[in-house]
């Protein structure tokens, strides 16, 4: 009964994108986590690289106010 059409403010979104993002980093991370005697040195710098990048985002992200919640 009535308007099933909600507005939501599209921070709502970016929000909840930047969490998801970051959410799988986690998954991406783990593996690289527990085999990293085995794969080495290079491994490593691949997922230092990774990081980076995300950090980057993060940055970006914050500049830009998608991680305020006012």
């Amino acid at each position: 009964l009535g308007d099933a059409w909600l507005q939501f403010r599209i921070r709502y979104y970016m929000f909840s994108l930047v969490f998801v993002v970051f959410d799988v980093e986690t998954v991406f991370l783990y593996p690289w986590a527990m085999s990293f005697d085995v794969l080495g040195i290079s491994v490593f710098i691949e997922a230092l690289i990774f990081v980076l990048i995300l950090i980057v985002g993060l940055v970006y992200a914050w500049r830009k106010g998608a991680l305020e919640w006012s």
